[in-house]
């Protein structure tokens, strides 16, 4: 049986004291849940793992359900194969080569979004702030960071939200989860 690498991605955990998961019980708790050449990278909620079953949805149930026994609270978690976060990479609208990766992030969805969602936002009034929308993504050019997006903030009101599991990554965290997802 082929083995496929996968990437959990967590959702708010070990944020301004809430949520806590240290890594190494993440680690324990996968390798309890039967995956394999588990990894974890900083400490924002990135696992990288192998699994020879399962879909990215049921991986990331079970993850989920595993982490609401073990911890006590609820974590949206998404799953992730190499062949999307390549993808995701390859795809993107903005010269990431030319970006501090600090201006450039990813927000991955649980399930494609159609534009009219963000039909209503007025992309001209954030200038030089951008968005484009990817497969199950969206890009996000901030060029004074995330912390300081006036973009970012309306993105993420929960009219547009509502229905999503999203969580967003900077690119070096991006592309470094591409990395450690390769076969």
């Amino acid at each position: 049986m082929r083995m496929t690498t996968y990437a959990a991605l967590l959702r708010g955990i070990n944020v301004g004291g809430s949520k806590k998961v240290p890594m190494a019980e993440l680690r324990t708790l996968l390798e309890g849940l039967g995956l394999g050449g588990v990894s974890t990278y900083l400490q924002s909620g990135n696992a990288v793992f192998t699994a020879d079953s399962g879909d990215e949805d049921s991986l990331a149930a079970d993850i989920t359900a595993a982490i609401e026994k073990r911890f006590g609270f609820t974590v949206d978690v998404l799953v992730r194969d190499h062949t999307y976060l390549q993808a995701v990479l390859e795809a993107c609208p903005f010269p990431a080569a030319e970006l501090q990766p600090k201006q450039l992030h990813i927000t991955y969805f649980s399930v494609p979004v159609a534009p009219e969602r963000f039909a209503s936002i007025d992309q001209q009034a954030f200038l030089p702030e951008e968005f484009r929308l990817g497969e199950r993504c969206l890009y996000l050019y901030a060029p004074d960071g995330l912390g300081r997006s006036k973009l970012a903030e309306t993105l993420s009101k929960p009219r547009l939200m509502k229905g999503l599991i999203a969580t967003t990554r900077n690119w070096n965290t991006v592309v470094k989860l591409a990395e450690l997802t390769r076969d």
